[in-house]
């Protein structure tokens, strides 16, 4: 494993994961904010460190594998912590469905790997939409500085789900074929 700033980054975000857990629960009127600052470094790092692998040519198998990790983990760790929050099934749906599908889209992706046809099941648009609107979705949940952002954040999460919907049938569309004649 090469030490290259993109990998720094995604050791940054790991290492963000529990001080993120922590801030959140302190109990203090700045926590809130303190978190969701924390949240959007985390997500600013993983922006970063995909941008700074590209253009500094330091792309890694370890950076390949690690960084998606870190990521689940964090939107794992946010999506657990609003549920906690706000108590309230419109918000634990969402958690759980999201949740889910990321687990279902790891082991598809693992699968096809297997099966030489990663690329099948390669990010789309659609993933790029609804991962965008649920990190804003998290961060302003987390953040929940007024009752109209709380709304905003109700709204983006509806949205993210709506896409984690139509992203996760559009990935298993791909694989259907080799989904269905796996046992042949």
């Amino acid at each position: 494993m090469r030490l290259t700033i993109p990998n720094i980054l995604t050791f940054i975000r790991l290492a963000l994961i529990p001080v993120f857990v922590v801030v959140f629960y302190l109990p203090y009127e700045w926590s809130a904010v303190a978190a969701a600052m924390v949240f959007w470094v985390a997500g600013f790092t993983d922006w970063l460190d995909g941008l700074l692998a590209r253009k500094l040519g330091q792309t890694s198998r370890f950076g390949a594998f690690l960084d998606p990790v870190a990521d689940k983990v964090m939107v794992a760790a946010a999506l657990i912590l609003i549920t906690e929050h706000y108590h309230t099934i419109w918000i634990t749906i969402p958690a759980i469905t999201m949740i889910a599908r990321e687990i279902i889209i790891s082991a598809l992706r693992e699968w096809m790997a297997e099966i030489g046809k990663r690329a099948s099941v390669a990010v789309s648009w659609v993933g790029k939409v609804k991962t965008v609107s649920q990190m804003f979705a998290l961060w302003v949940l987390i953040w929940r500085y007024d009752d109209w952002m709380i709304w905003l954040g109700y709204a983006a999460l509806y949205i993210a789900t709506i896409l984690t919907y139509w992203s996760m049938v559009q990935y298993l569309a791909a694989a259907k074929d080799d989904l269905l004649n796996a046992d042949e």
